[in-house]
């Protein structure tokens, strides 16, 4: 543990520089607040016994200042950006049975603390200190006894908390340099995990197979997946996890993978291929309506335009394609003001990406709603999951879509709210498109955006090709 703790520090730069990183961030963190800040990184879960736990996964907040994920330890800065550690040093049984870890010391000179303490210290130290809990009830009873004050969760937060959380999200909404060097990582590694699963997809029966193939690419540059992996041929469930169903001529498959860097930074990308490795003459037009949406949402991505619009461009686009192949019925404009695109594409074009696939979605609304803002009841604007303006340095999804979901089309009250919109009779020419989506990473840069999953193409020939070779 002591080499990989090390060398996952060593990916980010130099020792100086991971700590010059650190504490550039604490320094722009106490330009917001004035109070001193505890951050937990949390425990490890377990499945069904205590010996036999899940995979650790250290609080994003925690590692945004302490870099590297360490399990079961607390970080105290204050300003003007002071560090502390507290640490417990691994016991000789600790080390017999997961091998040998960094001494606290040597944490507190990887990250550029300022001293360092054994975690029963904390208790005398906590005390009018903000914090975020971390999701775990033991430990967040733990972190209310020290704090003196009861912790509920991380998406509802008061007092000194709920201004914590207001500046860390205005801190992490744009990336600097460390973290896009991570992301640029994890991209590069989700672009390689798509090919191989498309390359693997004629010569794979089962769904599970073409998973194997794409979180192998991921495992074997030691990263982990960002989230449970999406690999199916109904993508019309929009988080379908299941993996059993056979592939079969004719069907399309959706894989929404991405991989999740040692450190903790996650990418997030969607493509949709024909098994056969041919589109259909129907997929291949429903497939050019979702690429078109995607495309021009794409290009509308620039500093200060409203994350809101994008979405409403890709309904739009949508709409107009879906009209222009006769599935639609009216004027565009009216069909979307109603909410029609909303029956085949239900979801939001995407969302915030960092050190979270969803980044910062345990504060609920905060990081992704402007504040005073609210979410819509609108059925083609509830589920959008970012509406504020865009500001150079953030990294969003855009994942347009065309889904025929059952519940949406078929049940009685919706078919009736959409039967003067759609040809039912043209719709069903279609048949053989459950689900497509093309989704990739996009970063807001100065001047306009740069996509970072770029390399994996979007064409149908392009995705035709490598599903061929």
């Amino acid at each position: 543990m002591l080499t990989q703790t090390a060398s996952l520090a060593e990916t980010n730069g130099s020792r100086v520089s991971l700590a010059d990183t650190l504490r550039k961030r604490r320094q722009k963190l106490f330009k917001m607040i004035n109070f001193p800040v505890v951050l937990w990184s949390g425990v490890r879960s377990s499945r069904n016994f205590p010996g036999n736990q899940l995979p650790f996964r250290a609080s994003s907040h925690f590692l945004y200042f302490a870099g590297i994920p360490l399990e079961n330890v607390a970080i105290r800065m204050e300003p003007p950006g002071t560090l502390e550690l507290y640490m417990d040093d691994p016991s000789l049984d600790d080390e017999l049975w997961h091998g040998k870890k960094l001494l606290r010391e040597e944490v507190a000179e990887l990250i550029g603390a300022n001293i360092a303490f054994p975690m029963s210290e904390l208790w005398s130290r906590a005390y009018s200190s903000a914090t975020i809990p971390v999701q775990d009830v033991y430990l967040q009873q733990q972190q209310s006894s020290m704090l003196h004050r009861w912790l509920y969760s991380a998406s509802s937060l008061s007092w000194i908390d709920w201004e914590l959380a207001y500046a860390i999200v205005r801190l992490r909404l744009c990336h600097d340099a460390a973290a896009l060097a991570e992301l640029r990582k994890a991209a590069a590694c989700t672009v390689q995990a798509h090919r191989a699963g498309m390359a693997a997809t004629r010569h794979s029966r089962f769904e599970a197979q073409v998973r194997a193939a794409m979180e192998n690419v991921i495992f074997a540059q030691q990263m982990n997946c960002a989230y449970n992996s999406i690999v199916t041929v109904h993508g019309e469930v929009l988080h379908n996890q299941q993996y059993y169903n056979a592939l079969n001529p004719g069907d399309l498959l959706l894989a929404d993978v991405g991989a999740e860097t040692a450190l903790g930074w996650a990418s997030d990308v969607t493509r949709t291929w024909p098994v056969s490795g041919k589109f259909s003459p129907t997929q291949r037009d429903i497939y050019e309506v979702v690429r078109s949406a995607h495309d021009a949402c794409i290009a509308k991505v620039a500093p200060g335009v409203e994350y809101k619009e994008i979405h409403l461009q890709a309904a739009t686009t949508l709409t107009y394609g879906l009209v222009q192949l006769g599935i639609l019925k009216g004027d565009v404009e009216e069909l979307v003001e109603n909410d029609v695109h909303a029956a085949f594409f239900p979801h939001g074009i995407g969302h915030l990406i960092g050190l979270d696939v969803h980044d910062m979605e345990d504060l609920g609304d905060l990081a992704g709603y402007e504040l005073g803002r609210t979410r819509s009841d609108r059925f083609g604007l509830k589920f959008l999951r970012l509406d504020r303006p865009l500001q150079a340095g953030m990294l969003v999804s855009i994942e347009p879509g065309f889904y025929q979901v059952p519940s949406l089309l078929n049940y009685p009250d919706r078919r009736e709210t959409f039967q003067e919109f759609v040809d039912w009779d043209r719709l069903a020419q279609f048949s053989d498109v459950r689900g497509i989506r093309i989704e990739n990473d996009v970063l807001v840069t100065d001047s306009g955006c740069e996509v970072i999953t770029g390399e994996l193409p979007t064409h149908p020939d392009a995705i035709e090709h490598i599903v061929n070779s």
